[in-house]
This record gives C-alpha cells, structure tokens and sequence, in this order.
C-alpha cells in the first residue's frame, strides 16, 4: 500500500494536462456490450477503475484490452449473463451493465454494489425504469435479477428521485431502451455531461437518441448495433481539482489544457467569487490567486449546478479562506468524512445537518491523515499543498481509482509531492 508525502507551502505553476473523464469511460465501456463487433474508446485514464472494469467485461466473456490510452472491446456473440459479487462490489460503477446485458441478452444476474462511506445510494430508480421497459425483477441472495422473455418495449419512464435525477440510472435505462421495441421517453432524465457523451457513443453504434443533455431523452429502439471508435471527454473534476488546486496555494498561477471550461461553470463561478482570476479559451482554463481569499457558500446539486465531486475540494479551499464559509451537500447529504481529517491539521469545520461551516485559519499544518473515499483523497491533497510542514495522506489506492498520476501532474507544476511505499 502506498501514502502520498506532500511537502507543504510550494506555489504551483504552469500548465497540467487533463484525463479523459473516469466517469465517461465506464458506461461507455458498459455500452460497448451492446454492439455486435469491436468498439475502440480512446483517451481512457489509465485509473484502477477502469481495469476492473475491463476484468468484469472478461469475466462477462468480452474480448477486452487496454494498449496505452485506447481500450478495444469485442462482444462476441457468447457474453455471459452474470456480473459476480467480487468484482461488482469493488466498484460500483459496475452496475452499468446491467441495461446493456438486460437490452443484448434479455436477461441479467448482477450483484447489489452494497454499502457506500459517501452515503446511501440505492438503485431502486435503475429497477423502476428496466421494469417500465418490460423486465421482470426480482432480489435474490444479494443479486438483482431482470428478465424480459418477450423482449424489451419502448415506454415512459419517469426517474425522479429524493435527490434529483440518477445519472446511471439514466445511463442504464438508456442502454437498455436502445434495442427495445418502439420509442422510449425518459423524463427527469440526468443532464451531466458524462451522459451526453455516452449518448453521442451509442449514436455512433446506430442508436438513435435524441434530446440528451436535457431532462427529457428520446430513444427510438433499433434491431442491433454495432462497434464504433470514440474519443471520451475531458475528465471535469480532474480540471476543477487542478483549478482549486492553483487557489488553494499562494501565487498560484496555472494553465489547465484538455478540458472543456463549459462542463465547470458552477466552480469557475465560486473560485471568481472567492478571488481567483480565471480566464478561459477554448479547451483550456488559467487560473491565478493574488491577494486575499474571500469566503463563499458553496450548494451541491445535479449539473448544471455545483457538483458533489467537487464539494470536499471546495472545503479544502475554504479552510484557508477568511471568514465563515458554508458548503451545503444536496446529494450526498453524509458526504463529509474528510472533515475530521482536515479537522486534524488544525482546521475549524462544524457540521450541522448537511452544512459543513468552515472557520477559515491563516495557516494549516501538516499532519497524517486518511483518506476515506476518492474525493476527500483529492482534498486532502489539496489541503497538504496549503499546509506548513510535511503531510502524509493514507489509504491512497482510493485516489488512484480517479486520478491518473496527480503526484507527478502536481510535481510538473511545482509541489513537493511523492509516492512512497507504507
């Protein structure tokens, strides 16, 4: 196992080159199910969640590899109808093959993710929608079991939820609904930027989708797809972590390349107001700090608003900043377990119910913690920039599901940051 060793109070300058989005590239490696020859997905992060991804794809008997940042994926017509506990509960992303191996075979066997340290985050809406399009589900010994013996039908499928839309649950009944007969609406559908590309995929397979990026998806249902090649977006978070990352320093001054400034509006909007200086162009985004942070109230919300991924981040930054400063969690309401953590190094966060209230200190100081899940490793990071002396961040294989070489991208730019064996 491995810690992150960050030497604290270095600025960060220069120009950091951005991921294809982790969040993009595991539906689209699910879609890739659904078609009848090899798909190529290219600018794939090499992350550790994308080679358990094509693990489960094996043990699903796809032909599946990944040769520098392209994965090539070939069906076959043998795929298996089971997705195992091991793997699925390693990930819970796996959950994405469910619509494509309920759509291609009619029938599906894939393990309940289980338990999440963010928080409850239950598939009934994934459930509701396949059973809108004529699956029969039933819960067995811990597996969702779904099955259409007539085949799979258009419909309305509404995914409303306590906490707004799902975006894999749109991105399941979408797959699923595909190669259904007749034409399928999903309303309250996830507008997320991840979903649109993996609508433009499917596109390029045949499908015939239209009004993704909205909250109503129309999908007209086609006897069968095929392979397509398809470069994945940007990686949003990894941009908006480098972004906050050049805040969070003193005199930080950093040009982030490969990202689309669009998919981070809501962020570029706080760090403005928080006192960077951030100037766009096209596929790149240059942030600078001068002078004093000033405190902001951050709300989580489904995009376009201000994303959860980006919430513990956002907290590292606030820590340093000025004054009293609010973060509001509307989808992942427990979502705080960095807060003790950057408690540790000398921060003052309160919660109360799903406000975090930050108390911004001059200076924090370097201390070990641990990581609980990928973004909170992100924030810790972030807060290890920020701090005097040396912190150790723990547990960092949580990191390495999400972030492809952040130690080397942020030593690029100037931080004293490594990698050492526990």
């Amino acid at each position: 196992m491995d810690k992150i060793v960050i030497h604290g109070g270095k600025k960060l300058r220069g120009e950091v080159l951005v991921s294809g989005a982790k969040n993009a590239v595991l539906p689209i490696m699910a879609a890739a199910l659904l078609g009848e020859d090899t798909s190529y997905i290219e600018n794939v992060p090499n992350l550790k969640d994308v080679h358990t991804m094509i693990k489960l794809l094996r043990v699903l008997g796809v032909k599946a590899n990944m040769v520098g940042h392209t994965v090539e994926i070939k069906p076959g017509n043998n795929l298996k109808a089971v997705a195992p506990y091991n793997l699925v509960s390693t990930m819970r992303a796996s959950v994405c093959v469910l619509g494509p191996l309920l759509g291609r075979l009619n029938k599906v066997e894939v393990s309940l993710p289980g338990g999440c340290v963010i928080g409850s985050r239950p598939i009934d809406l994934h459930l509701k929608g396949l059973e809108a399009l004529g699956a029969q589900i039933t819960i067995e010994h811990g597996y969702v079991r779904a099955h259409a013996p007539k085949g799979l039908r258009g419909a309305d499928v509404y995914l409303g939820g306590n906490f707004g839309s799902s975006v894999l649950a749109t991105a399941n009944v979408m797959m699923a609904a595909t190669l259904a007969r007749g034409t399928t609406y999903v309303e309250n559908a996830a507008c997320e930027p991840e979903l649109v590309d993996l609508a433009e995929f499917l596109n390029k397979m045949g499908a015939k989708i239209k009004g993704h990026g909205s909250h109503l998806i129309q999908v007209e249902g086609v006897k069968k797809l095929r392979g397509t090649r398809h470069a994945v977006i940007p990686d949003r978070i990894e941009a908006g972590t480098f972004m906050v990352a050049a805040t969070v320093v003193r005199n930080g001054d950093v040009v982030v390349r490969n990202c689309n400034p669009d998919h981070n509006h809501a962020l570029i909007d706080k760090l403005t107001q928080a006192g960077a200086i951030v100037t766009k162009a096209k596929n790149v985004v240059r942030i600078r700090r001068n002078g004093l942070l000033h405190p902001v109230e951050v709300t989580t919300l489904p995009y376009p608003g201000f994303p959860t991924d980006l919430q513990a981040q956002m907290m590292a930054l606030a820590t340093v900043t000025p004054g009293i400063s609010v973060i509001t969690e509307k989808i992942y309401p427990d979502r705080f377990m960095h807060v003790s953590e950057l408690n540790r190094m000398g921060c003052k966060i309160f919660l109360e119910g799903s406000s975090a209230i930050v108390h911004g200190i001059k200076h924090l100081s370097g201390a070990p913690v641990m990581a609980s899940d990928l973004r909170a490793s992100a924030a810790l990071v972030l807060a290890g920039l920020a701090a005097e002396g040396v912190t150790e961040v723990h547990r960092v294989y949580h990191l390495d599901r999400g972030y492809e070489r952040i130690e080397e991208k942020l030593s690029r730019l100037g931080a004293s940051i490594k990698r050492e064996k526990e």
